[in-house]
């Protein structure tokens, strides 16, 4: 009889741990299309100016910045505030206008003066037309390359914002106005990038090659950039209009 006991507890156990780890891995939303529920301004308790909910579309719409919202001195980026992530499969779905530019963060955490100094970014962009709207030369000068007025490599879509480039030959981006799917894949063994269904680069976070671009110079007046291994989910405002849908997150 204690056999048989011994034997249903452990087939419970069994099953239990099984139950725990296909639920850790199942999807879960981070926005419905109704609400904003979860998602505030970083360094805030509400949403900022410019963000609301369009056709079931979280959009940042210049055009909606209010003159009174011009008094506004608080953060335009937003996190979803409810829950940090460790390990992590991110998708989303956003659109981007001409000139557009945005990001999205990862392992975010508060009281810096924004996410990009303490959390890697996959790179959101316009590639074809952002360096001929925006003049970069004052800003790419700082770093030495050889052409400042062109978009850089580590600054285009799909890139961890200036530490890995996407491999050209499996990136795919639809053009500005047009939808494009994105897939951040994180464990500290690996990290994916991947965009509209390829991946497009992947490397070893904090390993010796991670580390030597880390300290190339980009971050040198960012002591804490990606130094957590967990956080909040963020997206950027770069002063553009913007478009996300479908955006859920799987544990892992």
């Amino acid at each position: 009889m204690n056999k048989i006991k011994i034997f249903l507890i452990s087939s419970l156990f069994i099953i239990g741990c099984k139950e725990n780890k296909k639920s850790s891995q199942e999807w879960v939303s981070l926005f419905d299309g109704t609400s904003t529920k979860g998602w505030r301004a970083y360094n805030g308790e509400v949403m900022p100016p410019g963000w609301e909910i369009e056709d079931e579309i979280l959009t940042f719409k210049t055009e909606k910045i209010l003159e009174q919202d011009y008094d506004y001195k608080g953060s335009r980026d937003i996190i979803y505030g409810d829950e940090e992530f460790d390990n992590f499969e991110l998708y989303v779905e956003w659109k981007i206008p001409p000139g557009g530019n945005s990001g999205i963060f990862y392992h975010v955490k508060e009281g810096y003066p924004g996410p990009s100094v303490v959390a890697p970014e996959y790179q959101l962009i316009d590639d074809e037309n952002y360096a001929k709207i925006h003049d970069l030369t004052s800003y790419n000068t700082q770093f030495g390359v050889a052409e400042p007025s062109d978009l850089q490599d580590w600054q285009k879509t799909a890139a961890d914002y200036a530490m890995y480039t996407p491999d050209p030959a499996e990136k795919e981006l639809n053009p500005a106005g047009e939808w494009n799917s994105t897939k951040i894949l994180f464990t500290t063994e690996k990290v994916e990038h991947w965009l509209n269904g390829k991946i497009v680069l992947s490397f070893v976070p904090w390993s010796e090659d991670w580390n030597i671009k880390r300290n190339s110079g980009k971050w040198d007046e960012s002591p804490d950039y990606a130094k957590f291994k967990t956080g909040f989910i963020g997206f950027q405002d770069h002063g553009s209009d913007l478009w996300f849908r479908n955006i859920k997150i799987k544990k892992l």
